[in-house]
C-alpha cells in the first residue's frame, strides 16, 4: 500500500471538507473550537473592565439580562 504524502495545507483542507460533510458547518466549528484556548489574560481584563462597577449596578444589569432573556424566548 502506497500512501501519498500531502502538505499540511492539503490535509487540513481535506479534513475540513470531511468534517463539514459529515457533521455540518456548525458542528464542525464547535469541534474545532475545543482545541483553541484563546489568548490574553481574562482575569486582568475582567478586573479592568469592571473596576468601576458597584455590586448594585452589577445586580441591576443581571436583572435586565434575565428579563430580556425571558422575553426573547
Amino acid at each position: 500500500m502506497t500512501i501519498e504524502e500531502k502538505s499540511l495545507a492539503e490535509i487540513t483542507h481535506e479534513a475540513f471538507g470531511l468534517l463539514t460533510k459529515h457533521l455540518g458547518v456548525a458542528n464542525t466549528v464547535r469541534f474545532i473550537n475545543q482545541f483553541f484556548t484563546g489568548y490574553g489574560n481574562y482575569t486582568e481584563e475582567r478586573k479592568e473592565l469592571f473596576k468601576d462597577l458597584t455590586m448594585e449596578q452589577y445586580e441591576e444589569a443581571l436583572q435586565q439580562m434575565k428579563q430580556k432573556y425571558a422575553t426573547d424566548k
